[in-house]
């Protein structure tokens, strides 16, 4: 009887050894490929370090604050009854009107080129030795915002190099290939409801005052004028993605390609309410807040 049992469980430890064979190998190939990595992965990291590009980052954030500036300047003209593209790329347009306009152009394109670099390190090689959920955190916000900004510095370079695109017809470009899939309404809800999602956080960020560890001063005279600022700017422009992302969702609900969609439309849709020209100057005062509070981060945010 004993030997029968001992020849029956022989095989049953011979079928285990070559799965621990095989994931004991895998983890030494992985730690193999990791050592082979760690020179450029740290090479990469003495880049993301250097001042250079925290130089190239804050003039990144400068000129997005700017563009906030003119998008707020624009949107209380148009509650004034004034004209205007409340946009970023009407903002770019307003800038690359002549030659010193192109360099500026030029200089936005460096600048958020930089700020996209910056944070992709964030969400990579600056982050590598964090917890396994920071590094995840890190991956989804930095990451995301790395892509933002490089789609920025590409419409620098569009209106650099050319007089660029109708923001406009974009987003109805945009809404036309989304609805002309099998799905294609829901999908468009989705980013509806994403981009008014962002809007949300935005709004949640600024009265929370979630903006204040960017921030790498805040004492009691400036940090209640900063308050002021990142408070009434970070709701503005989440009041203001939540209705462009309410456009997404009209468009998608009535399966219309051509409805007009992205923050100019959403912006002077308030034309058409009752009161809707007050709601619009003061979204237009808070972003033109949240342009100064830019230029504040951007001259003495943490990096």
């Amino acid at each position: 009887m004993k030997p029968a049992s001992k020849s029956n469980s022989s095989p049953r430890l011979n079928l285990r050894k070559p799965r621990a064979s095989t994931a004991g190998q895998l983890k030494r190939r992985a730690g193999r490929i990791q050592d082979d990595l760690e020179p450029v992965a740290n090479a990469a990291e003495e880049v993301a370090n250097t001042r250079t590009l925290d130089a190239v980052a804050r003039l990144g954030y400068a000129i997005t604050a700017i563009l906030h500036l003119l998008i707020g300047v624009v949107a209380v003209r148009l509650a004034l009854g004034g004209t205007g593209r409340a946009s970023t790329a009407g903002a770019i347009e307003t800038l690359a009107q002549d030659t010193p306009g192109r360099v500026a152009v030029w200089i936005g394109f460096i600048g958020c080129m930089g700020l996209s670099l910056w944070q992709l390190s964030e969400a990579t090689v600056r982050s590598r030795r964090q917890p396994a959920r920071y590094r995840l955190s890190k991956a989804l916000t930095s990451g995301t915002l790395s892509v933002v900004y490089a789609v920025l510095a590409l419409t620098f370079a569009n209106f650099a190099v050319g007089p660029g695109s109708d923001a406009r017809a974009g987003t109805r470009h945009f809404s036309a290939i989304v609805l002309s899939y099998p799905m294609g309404a829901v999908l468009l809800s989705a980013v509806g409801v994403v981009v008014a999602g962002v809007g949300v956080y935005f709004i949640v960020k600024g009265i929370l005052r979630k903006f204040r560890p960017e921030l790498s001063f805040f004492n009691s005279v400036g940090g209640t004028v900063i308050d002021a600022l990142g408070i009434l700017g970070h709701v503005a422009k989440g009041i203001a993605l939540i209705l462009v992302g309410v456009l997404f969702g009209v468009a998608a609900v009535q399966h219309n390609p051509a409805r007009p969609t992205g923050l100019d439309a959403s912006l002077k849709a308030l034309l058409d309410e009752p009161a809707g020209q007050y709601v619009l100057a003061v979204i237009g005062i808070g972003f033109i807040c949240h342009g100064i509070f830019g230029i504040i981060r951007a001259r003495y945010g943490r990096m």
